[in-house]
């Protein structure tokens, strides 16, 4: 970084970006060359007794082994200035631009050389009476893969396309300034790729509104920021080293300070003083609920090659033309879907009383079960599996919630928000829990759900609580940005949320990854190696864990102040009116959004040297209740990602529990208060 310029326009790539793709193209190129001049000896003599076309092919030969050869020599000058200096530093590689332009104006002399050997080798213009296989398939393979080298050219080009890397933008009205102009320029660009990547979805208004909330939100995050893909994930690698550098330096000052965080592994300890319900054994069953709740994907996830086999049992064979006990709607003509809620429930079909698998924009899938273990009502409702769920999570504007009880000029999730409005209607429009809580008159309502099941959940907890003010919710990888603070406060009284290990959701809101952009250009900035060492570092990293020497050795010793951290990556204000920004201050939102509920951590507990020469290598936990505050940071993990997945969640809870050495309850012995 910054984005390359080359013809007038800017581009989707750094000057740095080019070692890698170079690379490959020299050892391909060499390969070539190395053929081209095997073929050249064995053929070269031949061409004079050729009938028709001698000079023809000498001229093809000997004129691909010069392009081959000047090809190799530009590419090799590009990968040295490609990998010159640190990722900011511009000026080591100021020749990057004028190499690439020689290399693409390369290409003309290739076309015409490779249309050369197209007539040579599929075609009859050329007669000669040898007709050696050797060089008849060489060429054949070359010519072929030259082609499909040109095409993966254009295509290279087509992708690091910026659509205004050269468009001037001039305000048609005085009062309208420039960067509004930008502003609604990306974002009907961003709208314009969302159409065409995601052509197949209803094309309705609540489309156009998830596709305009999410293309403003992508303008606002890095438009003028200069920053490109490539940048973005060596901007992760160098998270991660900072942050275990930061951790590290945490853990050191809490060990001189004698302070902690105060975890415990002790579950009694831990949910001293909250209310009955609220225990891990029920949650636990209740996580195996929102696990039903994903259906027959899940299950084919979770067991690739025998899942279809385990759901076989519980499918309905031409159930569209049979009388069916649970109400079941658009699933398909053999009940895939419930056949997977009811593997993994292990419920009886009696007890699913309602199943809705449809699937829109803010319309997500749930079921309404009868669990006579708790005496409840479940409504559990799926997390994000498709497209369209991730365009709900991605409308992230906060929206204005107005229910009884919550406190005044509280704010939601706007896709959560409309999900849960939604479902609250559905479910009043069929009467399903009227008719439910008639045939179990003394049952609780209890919602649960995963990730954006479980932000919903809370959402319509928070409608339906006028109504069932004993409502209770268990939310599992909650994601933060659902509440505004007071209303996330008053949700503790009647929600548990509950997060594990590095989850990225629990921690993944609008002003979260705007400090994580931030951190990007403060970590990009302080790094003293190129870009392709960062990124060989994070492949390492990726296999072997983070060594202690790239803790220090990684970053410069000059790092600049928290005054100056964006003055190399934003260029300078005189320098040109359309790339400069202060993208570091811009927000797309000011009102800031937290996680919900009574949220308790579940954390990896840090083995110590007699644990690790033990037999049991297995991970073990602590846990302790977290305030909403304390999830603002997102944080770049190795595990972010794996401790987010349902059945990761419900191991770990299993686990925990398995270590107590106290009697765990029955369900049987279980109510809900």
């Amino acid at each position: 970084m910054p984005a390359l310029k080359l013809f007038g326009r800017k581009w989707l790539a750094g000057s740095d970006d080019l070692v890698f793709p170079g690379l490959f193209e020299i050892i391909l190129r060499s390969v070539w060359l190395a053929l081209m001049g095997v073929v050249t000896s064995r053929y070269y003599n031949y061409t004079y007794t050729c009938t028709f076309g001698g000079d023809f092919v000498r001229v093809y030969l000997i004129g691909m082994i010069i392009l081959l050869s000047v090809v190799n020599v530009v590419l090799i000058l590009l990968v040295s200035q490609s990998a010159r200096g640190s990722i900011v530093d511009v000026h080591a590689r100021r020749h990057v631009p004028t190499i690439l332009a020689i290399k693409l104006f390369l290409i003309l002399p290739e076309v015409g050389w490779n249309v050369l050997g197209t007539i040579w080798a599929f075609t009859t213009v050329i007669e000669c009476p040898n007709n050696d296989h050797f060089t008849n398939t060489v060429i054949d393979i070359l010519v072929c893969c030259d082609w499909v080298l040109f095409a993966l050219a254009v295509f290279g080009i087509a992708m690091v396309m910026d659509p205004i890397g050269s468009v001037k933008l001039r305000g048609s009205q005085p009062d309208i300034s420039l960067d509004t102009l930008k502003h609604r320029k990306v974002t009907r660009i961003w709208v314009r790729r969302f159409r065409w990547f995601f052509c197949w979805l209803i094309r309705d208004k609540q489309s156009h509104e998830a596709f305009t909330q999410v293309a403003g939100l992508c303008s606002s995050m890095f438009r003028d920021s200069d920053l490109v893909p490539s940048d973005i994930v060596a901007g992760c690698v160098l998270l991660r080293v900072k942050q275990k550098r930061e951790s590290r330096e945490q853990r050191r000052l809490e060990l001189v300070a004698e302070q902690r965080l105060k975890y415990t592994s002790d579950v009694k300890e831990a949910f001293q003083g909250t209310p009955s319900w609220m225990n891990l054994e029920t949650a636990c069953h209740y996580m195996k609920l929102s696990i039903a709740s994903y259906g027959c994907h899940f299950v084919l996830f979770q067991h690739c090659v025998t899942g279809v086999f385990k759901l076989l049992r519980y499918m309905t064979c031409c159930a569209c033309l049979r009388n069916k006990k649970t109400v079941v709607k658009d699933d398909n003509c053999c009940l895939c879907s419930l056949a997977g809620v009811k593997y993994s429930s292990k419920l009886a079909e009696d007890d699913i009383l309602y199943a809705n698998f449809r699937n829109r924009l803010y319309e997500l899938p749930f079921c309404v079960i009868a669990d006579h273990k708790t005496k409840s009502v479940v409504i559990t409702i799926r997390g994000s599996m498709s497209l369209r769920d991730i365009f709900t999570d991605l409308t992230g504007v906060p929206e204005k919630l107005e229910v009884e009880g919550v406190p005044e000029d509280s704010m939601a999730h706007k896709g959560m928000l409309m999900c849960a409005v939604r479902l609250k209607k559905h479910i009043e429009d069929m009467g399903i829990l009227d008719k439910t809580f008639a045939m179990y008159p003394t049952y609780n309502l209890v919602l649960t759900g995963h990730s954006l099941g479980a932000g919903v959940s809370i959402l319509l907890g928070l409608l339906l609580r006028p109504v069932y003010p004993d409502i209770k919710v268990f939310a599992f990888a909650t994601p933060s940005g659902l509440l505004s603070l007071e209303a996330a406060r008053y949700t503790e009284n009647f929600v548990l949320s509950i997060g594990v290990g590095d989850d990225f959701a629990m921690r993944l809101s609008i002003d979260s990854f705007e400090d994580l952009r931030n951190q990007l250009f403060i970590v990009l900035q302080a790094c003293r190696l190129p870009k392709y060492r960062v990124m060989v570092n994070g492949f390492g990293y990726f296999l072997f864990g983070v060594p202690s020497r790239d803790l220090e050795s990684t970053w410069r010793s000059d790092r600049p102040s928290p005054s100056h951290r964006h003055r190399v990556l934003l260029p300078a204000q005189n320098a040109s009116p359309y790339v400069y920004a202060d993208v570091a201050n811009r927000k797309f939102t000011k009102i800031k959004m937290y996680t919900a509920g009574k949220i308790l951590h579940i954390a990896y507990k840090k083995k110590v040297k007699g644990d690790k020469k033990s037999t049991n290598s297995g991970d073990t936990f602590e846990m302790r209740w977290m305030a909403p505050e304390e999830l603002l940071e997102l944080r770049v993990m190795p595990r972010m990602f794996k401790d987010h997945l349902p059945h990761n969640i419900l191991k770990t809870i299993e686990t925990v529990l398995s270590e107590q050495r106290t009697e765990i309850v029955e369900f049987t012995e279980i109510t809900i208060i």
